[in-house]
């Protein structure tokens, strides 16, 4: 999963590793699904569950707590309603619900099927803290996103059987999916529409392989041995597969020649949905990974070149976890519980060098220059500050779901890419430039592959066996202990210089990390606690905490937050400012000049060799070996 900051208005895996595999298409040893897309009303879509004959009197039905990749407990069964047990005489049963996502059916050996009616989470204020990208639209005749966790569940003692997922809908919606479709027929006794007939191995690879009903934008791109097929729904036609197809051909590529034969994904989906801002939709940008797609929600006011920067670096981000977790994962991953989880204790390893692998690939192929790529790297340091750095990641990564450590979550893209530059270092310098991280994660591929899961404890010895004996006091330093990196003495050793800097920002926005967050259940607006505020915003007087209610006599919430970020744009220095803010319940009004913000920048740069330098040599093995 990736969170991606364009704006203040973004402010807001599953990973299973089984093959797909034949199914016989007449085995009644399944669930059936149908999911009905035709008679949707007040956005929601009725679901019936047909199992097999139960021959116990109790079993127990789940809709998932949460899901691989999101990291949070999200509780999708708070979204499902008028949940009925009936009978073969067509007679209720007797249901207890006995938590958020969780229903108990009494008389289980007459239970014929269970119906329930789904809501969608992108029309609902604050998306019950759903992350978009794992999030559920429905709106009728013109987009329903499938994540399919968030409409099918299952049975306890089922989750390992075939499943078949009948969906109807309009003739004028198409589905977007990797989800093989086994058959395709007219509805007779409805006109103008059809019946849509998928079949999964197992109830991983229903969640796994999420699909977006819409009418048809889509384009495919071949290139490297790879089909990818990329499918837009944008509300007010701003943006079409066909204009974002060539970034997507030009990363994809390069992200191919990049990994090279480690790769053995032969089709992949881009889902993007593009949000309206004006209007109750989808307000948490960024992507969820799945084993062979992704599911992106952008704003669709971006311009297109912003859409394509923030399209380069989101999908790159979840294309590369066909490497981690797909092919390299713990028990933990493989054998996920959607309802009791147990979290992997590497979250370095599964979105750091994801991320990491997302940014080094661009300076590798050509796409950035070398400075570009420093800038990124600089960034991420200076991000990594407002978490703490004195923290176990292998800590924090076991206990992620829980407080304090899911505020430190997303620091995985921040210092956990920084872990996977400094272990690229460290690799690089013991064998003298002859191998890296990502020879490393060839090697764990090569044995592993996604049908093998390592038990959670023996990564490390195991990376330390296929790499050096330093490795070991590598993380037990920086990685399982609490010392923090440090940076400038890894990268010195590649000729390269960090250094601080007093250098220009945004009023609300330090590159791509922001200086206010929004609470998704009251739709307030915060001065981030754990940040470095900008010297403007210091200089008022603003604190870590404070609630913004109002700008320049102007209210603010989640709303219409970006309004304020494009306001703050056109400020000109002198001018007079005025926020009325809530610090510790009281109100505080605050005012004064506008001034130039700044801010304390980390800064790297290449320093000043000749080509024959050992240093610089190492430099271009990691750059661009």
């Amino acid at each position: 999963m990736k969170k991606l900051i364009y704006s203040i208005a973004l402010i807001s895996v599953a990973f299973g590793c089984k093959s797909p595999q034949t199914i016989n298409k007449t085995t009644t040893d399944r669930t059936v699904v149908n999911l009905d897309l035709l008679n949707i009303k007040d956005d929601k879509v009725k679901v019936t569950v047909d199992p097999e004959k139960f021959t116990t009197q109790v079993v127990t039905f789940h809709i998932p707590k949460t899901v691989p990749g999101t990291y949070s407990i999200n509780n999708y069964g708070r979204l499902i309603e008028n949940f009925k047990a009936i009978d073969y005489l067509g007679a209720e049963l007797l249901v207890v619900k006995t938590d958020d996502n969780t229903w108990k059916i009494e008389n289980a050996s007459n239970l014929d099927k269970i119906t329930y009616l789904v809501n969608d989470s992108f029309d609902i204020d604050g998306e019950k803290g759903v992350f978009s990208p794992a999030g559920t639209n429905i709106e009728r005749d013109a987009n329903i996103l499938l994540n399919l966790h968030g409409f099918v569940g299952y049975f306890d003692g089922l989750k390992e059987k075939p499943y078949q997922l009948i969906i109807n809908r309009p003739n004028t919606l198409y589905g977007s999916t990797s989800l093989k479709l086994a058959e395709n027929v007219d509805l007779e006794k409805t006109p103008n529409s059809k019946k849509d007939i998928y079949l999964a191995q197992r109830y991983f690879d229903v969640v796994d392989n999420p699909i977006m009903y819409s009418r048809p934008d889509t384009t495919y791109v071949n290139v490297e041995g790879i089909k990818v097929l990329i499918s837009v729904y944008s509300p007010n036609k701003v943006h079409n597969a066909k204009s974002i197809k060539p970034q997507i051909e030009t990363m994809i590529a390069a992200q191919k020649r990049f990994l090279g034969k480690i790769d053995n994904t032969a089709n992949y989906s881009i889902l993007l949905y593009l949000a309206d801002p004006a209007k109750l939709d989808a307000k948490g940008f960024g992507a969820l990974e799945h084993h062979s797609s992704t599911v992106v929600i952008l704003p669709e006011t971006m311009p297109l070149e912003t859409l394509n920067g923030a399209m380069k670096d989101v999908v790159s981000h979840e294309f590369f976890h066909i490497l981690t977790p797909l092919n390299v994962h713990a028990e933990e991953i493989h054998y996920f519980d959607y309802n009791a989880p147990k979290m992997s204790q590497h979250l370095w390893m599964y979105e750091g060098v994801t991320e990491y692998f997302a940014n080094l690939f661009q300076v590798n192929q050509d796409l950035i220059a070398n400075q570009g790529f420093y800038k990124r790297i600089s960034s991420q340091i200076e991000a990594s500050k407002n978490y703490n750095d004195s923290l176990s990641f292998t800590y924090m990564s076991k206990n992620v779901l829980e407080e304090p450590y899911k505020d430190e979550y997303y620091n995985v893209y921040q210092k956990g890419a920084l872990i996977g530059m400094a272990l690229d270092l460290r690799l690089r310098e013991l064998s003298k430039g002859e191998m890296g991280v990502l020879d490393l994660m060839k090697k764990l591929s090569e044995k592993y592959g996604k049908n093998t899961p390592f038990k959670d404890d023996q990564l490390i010895p195991t990376i330390v066996s296929l790499t050096y004996p330093e490795i070991k006091t590598f993380f037990d330093t920086y990685i399982t202990g609490s010392t923090p990196i440090p940076y400038d003495q890894f990268l010195a050793n590649v000729g390269v210089a960090l250094a601080t800097e007093e250098t220009p920002t945004s009023y609300f926005l330090n590159g791509q990390v922001p200086y206010i967050d929004g609470n998704p259940e009251n739709m307030e607006l915060f001065f981030r606690k754990g940040i470095t505020l900008n010297s403007f915003l210091k200089e008022l007087g603003v604190k870590n905490g404070d609630v913004i209610k109002e700008v320049n006599g102007t209210a603010y919430t989640i709303q219409n937050v970006y309004d304020l970020v494009m306001e703050s744009q056109s400020w000109t220095e002198g001018d007079e400012v005025s926020m009325r803010l809530e610090r510790n319940d009281e109100e505080i009004m605050l005012s004064g000049k506008i001034t130039l913000p700044t801010t304390k920048k980390t800064t790297i740069k290449e320093m000043d060799l000749p080509a024959t330098d050992a240093r610089v040599k190492l430099r271009t093995a990691w750059l661009k070996n």
